[in-house]
């Protein structure tokens, strides 16, 4: 099943969804299973592995751990071919001054969005949507 590529469905379809806890983005030289097992993301650098992992194992693991955050993911399955739509979508919340983390996945991207700024967020990617449909 093929991802849907037209930025205007896409925008105008997507659903935001805040998932529920607070994630961090920490390192490791070498995740044990259970880190690996909780991990949203696991991306190796030169300089160690990156986890998106909850707050709360994060901390139980003394990992060296930034940016509290929420996820957001748009609910609408995106080809990973599909030109423009992290583009528009990081482009609105630039204009209000959101830093977004995207990560792209197979059926879904899902947005990294600080802690405090994630309500906010929300309601422009509901807006921004809503306006895609009209």
């Amino acid at each position: 099943m093929a991802g849907e590529t037209d930025l205007q469905r896409l925008i105008a379809s997507m659903t935001p969804v805040l998932t529920p806890g607070t994630y961090v983005f920490a390192t490791t030289d070498n995740p044990g299973p259970d880190l690996v097992a909780a991990a949203l993301m696991l991306f190796r650098e030169d300089e160690g592995v990156t986890l998106i992992v909850p707050q709360a194992l994060a901390e139980a693991h003394g990992l060296k751990a930034i940016y509290p955050c929420r996820c957001i993911t748009l609910s609408i399955h995106s080809s990973l071919e599909a030109v423009g739509f992290l583009a528009a979508i990081t482009s609105a919340l630039a204009q209000a001054g959101i830093g977004v983390n995207p990560v792209s996945a197979f059926f879904h991207d899902h947005l990294f969005i600080a802690e405090d700024r994630a309500a906010e967020a929300m309601e422009i990617l509901r807006g921004l949507s809503a306006q895609a449909g009209d």
